[in-house]
C-alpha cells in the first residue's frame, strides 16, 4: 500500500512541477517575444483615417508634446521602396525615423550586429533586418542604393523619353542587423526621416505618429486624451491595439495548455482514486471494529477523506516547490541554452504568482473529488462489516 500511496505522490507531484515550469516558460517567452514587439510599436500611434499621409500644426504638436504623461513624441515615415546590394535588388517598407528614435524606443536591444546608428561617420546609415540582410548579403558599412518611385512619373517605359529616371535614388551605408521576428525582420530598413522624406518628395509629412506614455499612466486614458486634442480625422491606438492578434494568441496559448495539463493531471489523480480503493479494500476489517465501537459514517469516511486529502496537498506542495526550483536554476545558470543566432542565450522563464495560485486551486481542487469519490462509494460498500471478536 505504500508503494501504492508514493506513486500516487509522485504523480500528482510530477504534473504540478510540470505545470509551474511549463506555465513559467510561457511566461517567459511571451514577454520576450512582448519585449521584441514593444521595442517596434509605440505605447500609442497615430494614424490617419483617410490617406496616407498628415501633417499635424504646431499648435497640436506642441499640445501633444508637453502633455502630461506623454515622455517622448516622434514622427515616422512608411513607404514601399527598392533596395539594391550585389547586383540584387528587394522590395522593402522604407521606414523613415529621427535621430532620437532608438534611444526613446530601445530599438537598439534588437540590433544583432552593428549599431543604430543613422549617421556613421556623417554617412546616410540604413538598419536592416537579418533576413533582408541574409538574402542581399549584407555586411557592416555595405553600400547599398535605395529607390523610390518619383510622384510625377509613371513606372511604365517611356518610349518617347527612354533616358527619362522614374526612381528618386539615395546612397546608404549599413551600419545595423537586427533582429526581431519574421513579420518585421524581412519587411522594413530604417533611414534617416530626412533621407525617406527627400525620396519621396515631402515636406514635412508623416504616415504615423508614435509617441511614449509614462509608466503607471492608463493607455486608454491616454489614447482618449490624445483623439480630443486631435479631434476627428486621426486613428488613436494604443501598444495592445496595434497587436490585438498577438496578445489574444498569446493569452489563449497559454490558456489551452493550462487546460491540456489539467487533463493530464486528472488522469494521474486516478493513482489516488485506486490508492485510496485499494486501501479502503485492504481496511475493511479495521472499518469493522470502528463501526463496531460506534463510529460514525461521517467519522469513517473522514479519515480515509483525509489520507486522499494529504496525499494531493503533499503532491501539490512538493511539485510546486520542485517546479519552481527548476525554474530559479534556469534563471541563475541557463540550463536549458539556445544555439548561435537567438536573441537570448538561454530559455527564458518567468515566475507568476497567480500561476501559482491558479495551480493550487486546480489541484487541490481534482484532489479532493478524487479523495471524495472513492471514500463516499466504498466505504458505504463495507459498512455492514461488523467486528466479530
Amino acid at each position: 500500500m505504500n508503494i501504492v500511496t508514493r506513486i500516487s505522490l509522485a504523480c500528482v507531484s510530477v504534473v504540478t512541477a510540470a505545470l509551474v515550469i511549463i506555465l513559467s516558460a510561457m511566461n517567459g517567452l511571451s514577454g520576450l517575444v512582448e519585449s521584441l514587439y514593444n521595442s517596434f510599436h509605440s505605447d500609442i500611434r497615430i494614424t490617419a483615417e483617410k490617406g496616407k499621409t498628415f501633417t499635424l500644426d504646431s499648435v497640436k504638436t506642441l499640445e501633444l508634446k508637453n502633455f502630461p504623461g506623454v515622455e517622448w513624441y516622434h514622427e515616422i515615415v512608411d513607404e514601399q521602396g527598392i533596395i539594391e546590394s550585389h547586383d540584387k535588388q528587394l522590395f522593402v517598407t522604407l521606414r523613415g525615423v529621427q535621430d532620437d528614435y532608438v534611444k526613446h524606443t530601445r530599438f537598439d536591444t534588437t540590433v544583432g550586429a552593428g549599431t543604430f546608428d543613422l549617421h556613421p561617420d556623417g554617412l546616410t546609415g540604413a538598419i536592416a533586418g537579418q533576413e533582408i540582410g541574409a538574402m542581399l548579403d549584407l555586411g557592416m558599412e555595405t553600400q547599398i542604393n535605395v529607390y523610390v518611385p518619383k510622384r510625377d512619373r509613371n513606372l511604365v517605359f517611356d518610349i518617347n523619353d527612354p533616358d527619362a529616371e522614374i526612381f528618386n535614388q539615395k546612397l546608404a551605408f549599413v551600419s545595423g542587423l537586427y533582429f526581431v521576428s519574421s513579420d518585421f525582420d524581412d519587411k522594413y530598413v530604417f533611414l534617416p526621416i530626412e533621407t525617406v522624406r527627400e525620396l519621396l518628395e515631402y515636406d514635412n509629412e508623416s504616415t504615423s505618429v508614435e509617441l511614449g506614455i509614462a509608466e503607471g499612466k492608463n493607455p486608454e486614458e491616454m489614447v482618449a486624451a490624445v483623439k480630443n486634442i486631435l479631434g476627428p480625422g486621426f486613428k488613436v491606438e494604443s501598444r495592445y491595439q496595434q497587436n490585438e492578434v498577438l496578445y489574444k494568441t498569446l493569452k489563449s496559448e497559454k490558456m489551452w495548455t493550462f487546460l491540456i495539463l489539467i487533463f493530464v493531471l486528472v488522469i494521474a489523480t486516478f493513482n489516488t482514486i485506486g490508492s485510496l480503493t485499494l486501501l479502503i479494500i485492504e481496511k475493511k476489517k479495521d472499518i469493522g471494529v470502528l463501526w463496531s465501537m460506534g463510529a460514525g459514517k461521517k467519522v469513517i469516511r473522514r479519515i480515509f477523506f483525509t489520507e486522499g486529502l494529504l496525499i494531493s496537498l503533499a503532491g501539490t506542495i512538493l511539485g510546486i516547490g520542485l517546479g519552481l526550483l527548476t525554474c530559479w536554476l534556469q534563471q541563475q545558470f541557463g540550463l536549458l541554452r539556445f544555439g548561435e543566432g537567438f536573441v537570448v542565450d538561454y530559455y527564458p522563464v518567468t515566475i507568476k504568482a497567480m500561476d501559482m495560485v491558479n495551480i493550487l486551486i486546480a489541484v487541490t481542487a481534482i484532489g479532493l473529488l478524487a479523495a471524495w469519490y472513492p471514500v463516499r462509494v466504498y466505504t458505504r460498500k463495507y459498512q455492514h462489516i461488523r467486528f466479530n471478536g
